[in-house]
């Protein structure tokens, strides 16, 4: 007798198809991980040591001081501020610490937020090209998916679209800036139009439309550009947060929401959101060490400049084998056009040559491939011949 599965879980089985054949059935997949010579830039995972402040620091607040130590954590006073201060200091914003809920990574932000405003069969918009979860994450909190495109020529919001998708059954927007994979950080005018949309639309259907802010890569940022949030335009959103780009240590699962203070009716949100952590699953926040640490790592960064300096190395060197592609303002990511429209083809043969990308189906941008700029130096000069052999072929 088969399986009975959810509808919903069905439907994510089904779009996250290309990512599940990607990692499961390619040259990728069946790599050797020990192999010196891998070229890997598909995921944002470190290919050297992580800092050794952080290994320090999670050493530190290893070591039991009470009784307690190991015991139930929930939303811990100390980790509370910790983050609360580092965004008062980094925006100018007066956020309070009760108002931030500690999370085991952006992941957990996300759906926590998503279940916590939507019934079954309401509408959450998102943008595309997108991180290849947030369908599955509507889709898994019983909401219905809406796609908006970009406008491609600029990788901006296109407002009026968004205006144009919102319907009586819309609950939420989740909006990613820096975008993953795009690079685009949105503009402060940007944000401010879509802010009146959201108002506008709001009073309109009768209810609030929440903003849901994904700002996982809010810190790494290029060419000493500013970062605006979209929290600070308009009052019904939630600042999602984890440290695991800021730090590259995507394995260790800590990060928040942050309920901005022009937010109406913000204990009746907080008292919400907290009882979602205790029932939805996942979503309870992290151990204690990860939250004692919390109050170090806001202090520590990688070095954004020598990602810079790979961003810059890599666009310069693309773009004089004949590819098409922009210099994002920010993550960790390049998307360049493949020169053979057959992205995943394409991807496949250079694994062959141990270069290993992620195909643009993924990120629903068919015809192109996304490149991780934290691969090392010496990964991307022994890459680079290859992908321009890889043009030229």
């Amino acid at each position: 007798m088969p399986h009975r599965l959810s509808q919903s879980l069905q439907r994510i089985l089904e779009i996250e198809e290309p990512l599940r054949r990607f990692f499961y059935e390619s040259h990728y997949a069946n790599r050797d991980p020990a192999d010196p010579a891998n070229c890997d830039f598909v995921a944002g995972n470190p290919q050297e040591m992580v800092l050794p402040e952080y290994v320090e620091s999670l050493q530190r607040w290893t070591v039991p001081q009470d009784k307690d130590w190991y015991a139930y954590k929930f939303n811990e006073p100390y980790a509370q501020e910790a983050a609360a201060a580092g965004l008062r200091e980094r925006r100018g914003v007066p956020y309070e610490a009760a108002d931030i809920l500690v999370t085991d990574g952006g992941f957990a932000g996300l759906n926590l937020c998503i279940r916590t405003v939507t019934d079954p069969g309401d509408e959450v918009i998102f943008l595309t090209p997108p991180w290849f979860f947030y369908e599955a994450i509507i889709l898994g909190g019983e909401a219905h998916p809406v796609r908006v495109a970009v406008n491609y020529e600029t990788w901006d919001l296109d407002v009026d679209a968004i205006e144009a998708a919102i319907t009586e059954r819309t609950t939420a927007i989740i909006v990613n800036s820096p975008n993953n994979p795009s690079g685009k950080i949105y503009p402060p005018e940007t944000l401010r139009a879509l802010a009146d949309v959201l108002t506008a639309g709001s009073e309109r259907i009768g209810h609030p439309i929440y903003l849901i802010s994904d700002e996982a890569y809010s810190r790494i940022v290029f060419d000493d550009r500013s970062f605006t949030s979209p929290t600070e335009s308009y009052a019904n959103s939630f600042l999602v947060y984890t440290y695991a780009k800021q730090l590259l240590t995507p394995g260790q699962r800590v990060g928040y929401i942050a309920l901005p203070p022009e937010m109406p009716d913000r204990p009746e949100m907080r008292e919400a959101l907290q009882l979602g952590q205790l029932t939805y699953g996942g979503h309870a926040a992290p151990t204690n060490v990860l939250q004692r640490a919390m109050g170090d790592l806001e202090g520590m960064s990688v070095d954004v400049k020598a990602l810079q300096r790979r961003r810059d190395r890599v666009v310069e060197a693309l773009r004089s084998y004949g590819y098409d592609l922009h210099s994002p303002d920010g993550t960790f990511y390049l998307l360049p056009t493949s020169p053979d429209p057959d992205d995943v083809a394409f991807v496949e043969r250079l694994a062959k040559d141990k270069v290993f990308v992620l195909p643009g189906a993924v990120v629903e941008m068919p015809g192109r491939f996304r490149i991780s700029i934290t691969g090392n130096d010496e990964m991307i000069e022994r890459a680079l011949p290859i992908l321009e052999r890889a043009a030229k072929a």
